[in-house]
């Protein structure tokens, strides 16, 4: 599938922190957008200028897997969580396929991988 087509398939991480930040850690119950932002960038320990970013889903921004994490425990909403469980799963599949000595390498480079990547702190 080509990276349109992807993008076009699935929420970005912009997105849904935009849909987060909007609808669950700062709803509009609390008055203006500039104050639901400070207040979204309080309750995240973000500045305000990132949160703002986040808050607009601006197409330059590329939200972190540790943001990612943060936005998901302070909303109770899942991404990442469903991102990681989609990325063991690919590992038990290629794992199964590779099968002996060989799976236990390519687990360890897989895991290397993904620790690089930021997926180091997932729960």
């Amino acid at each position: 599938m080509s990276e349109k087509a992807s993008e076009k398939s699935e929420m970005s991480t912009a997105v849904f922190c935009q849909k987060a930040l909007r609808n669950d850690i700062a709803p509009p119950t609390l008055g203006s957008v500039s104050n639901r932002i400070r207040y979204a960038a309080s309750k995240l320990g973000w500045s305000y200028t990132r949160t703002k970013d986040a808050w607009y889903a601006d197409p330059r921004i590329s939200i972190s897997p540790k943001e990612l994490f943060r936005v998901e425990a302070v909303s109770g909403l899942q991404y990442a969580r469903q991102e990681v469980r989609a990325n063991d799963e690919a590992i038990e599949r290629a794992t199964a396929l590779l099968g002996g000595e060989d799976a236990h390498l390519f687990r360890s480079f897989f895991a290397a991988v993904l620790k690089v990547v930021g997926f180091q702190d997932r729960p």
